[in-house]
């Protein structure tokens, strides 16, 4: 899922004991905040269009499949479950069309991309042959030939054994599994499409036909979560040894069927785990998996081979890569200025067929937002260093952002050693709230999306 903060002001991160769950978004994906893209911006995007691209600028292709068997409860992305063969082949010819406008424009300069990226939504949603015909014509305006990665999501329960064969011919090196629980009841209090038979079955298909990578998504803290079922979900998870393993932490967005329900019976917290326990049950699974073998990447992320598995399309975004994104409500980010299209499925298309790009909102950074976009990002994996900003900004971001790190090195969450910016297993595990510290101001009490 690609598809921001606890709450809507700075979170107080010194705090200890219990923080229950509340409306709002945690996870940050981006900065400054969303809520800060215009659309009295989209002519800096238009202008990113006909610019050269920067030099050794790697470009990548996000394609958004916003179609789904069902809604989860806690999905806050633009997904439709109601949508028939017809309406879902004129999306797919409207982000064609997309895609050939982008093609010849000189932002592209020539450059092929290095990563792609099928997100959701579900991707695998789609049959055989609209995958296939989609894929085929999107190699023919943006050939695959220099791709490090193609990443593709996945819904257990819409893989067959063809499918996966397809998803494997057409490229895919990145398999990732949406599974988020191994408990039947879990899954369908959460509103999940899938059981716990078809994910041993697609993983071990896939298995079978050589994917590079097969990932597993975790969720922790999910509606009428247990200590024992979690447990379960860790062995369950180990005893497949997938590449690599995502954990989220449940969080409640405004725009999710939980939230709703929470408006309607006034209740202002929701009813999942409180985030101390979220952040236990994520250290048991990494220690769990250490003990394994795995190596923990990231605040999200284990991976079973450190050498040989990477995750090219977040790496790269962190570190400033051009994002051509297409579809509907997809994020983009082109020459330096960040573009969302529209977020609703006929104006989208709409605008596409009537000749048009359809973006909707966009914002340019200033060279501070961009260092500081890039430093927290990248403080996600757990460690950074500081010669990485001073090639790139000319900046000395041990001095730039003293005070915050003076202040998580005091919380007991960060260390300083010379060129390293290492955050411990406490930091890491909240690290999204801990990245508020080093916000400008201005960003601080605005709703993230």
């Amino acid at each position: 899922m690609n598809p921001s903060a606890e709450s809507q002001t700075t979170p107080k991160v010194e705090q200890t004991g219990k923080q229950q769950t509340q409306a709002g978004n945690y996870f940050v994906s981006n900065y400054p905040p969303y809520s800060f893209w215009k659309p009295s911006f989209v002519d800096q995007y238009q202008q990113a269009l006909e610019r050269s691209p920067l030099p050794d600028t790697p470009l990548g292709l996000y394609f958004h499949i916003p179609f789904c068997r069902k809604r989860c409860h806690f999905c806050y992305f633009k997904v439709y479950t109601d949508k028939n063969a017809t309406a879902i082949n004129g999306y797919l010819d409207a982000a064609i069309e997309e895609l050939k406008t982008y093609s010849q424009k000189p932002f592209i300069g020539g450059r092929l991309p290095k990563f792609i990226y099928f997100g959701g939504g579900t991707p695998s949603y789609l049959s055989v042959p609209q995958l296939t015909q989609l894929t085929d014509r999107m190699k023919t305006l943006l050939p695959w030939d220099e791709a490090e990665e193609v990443a593709f999501e996945c819904e257990p329960g819409t893989l067959t054994d063809q499918k996966l064969r397809a998803i494997r011919d057409i490229g895919v090196t990145r398999l990732s599994l949406g599974v988020e629980h191994f408990d039947d009841h879990i899954l369908e209090t959460n509103g999940r499409a899938h059981r716990s038979k078809e994910i041993e079955k697609a993983y071990r298909c896939a298995q079978d036909l050589g994917f590079p990578q097969i990932n597993i998504d975790l969720i922790a803290g999910m509606l009428e979560e247990t200590e024992e079922k979690w447990q379960m979900a860790i062995e369950k998870t180990l005893s497949l040894a997938p590449d690599s393993v995502t954990i989220y932490q449940m969080e409640v967005p405004f725009n999710t069927t939980i939230y709703r329900q929470m408006k309607e019976q006034g209740q202002l917290s929701a009813p999942v785990a409180d985030w101390e326990t979220k952040r236990r049950w994520v250290r048991e699974a990494f220690e769990q998996f250490e003990q394994a073998g795995y190596a923990i990447t990231s605040a999200y992320t284990a991976v079973k081979d450190k050498e040989q598995t990477r995750f090219v399309y977040r790496d790269r975004l962190w570190e400033g890569a051009d994002l051509l994104s297409l579809g509907v409500a997809s994020f983009g980010h082109i020459g330096g200025t960040h573009y969302q299209n529209h977020a609703d499925f006929d104006p989208y298309i709409e605008r596409v067929n009537q000749g048009d790009l359809p973006v909707f909102r966009a914002y340019t950074p200033n060279d501070l937002e961009r260092l500081i976009r890039e430093f927290i990002l990248q403080l996600k994996l757990g460690h950074t260093r500081s010669s990485y900003f001073a090639q790139k900004f000319g900046v000395d971001v041990q001095k730039q952002f003293h005070e915050p790190l003076k202040r998580l090195m005091d919380w007991g969450y960060l260390q300083l050693e010379d060129d390293h910016i290492q955050l411990n297993r406490d930091g890491l595990l909240q690290v999204d709230r801990l990245l508020h510290e080093f916000f400008l101001p201005e960003h601080l009490t605005k709703r993230m999306v």
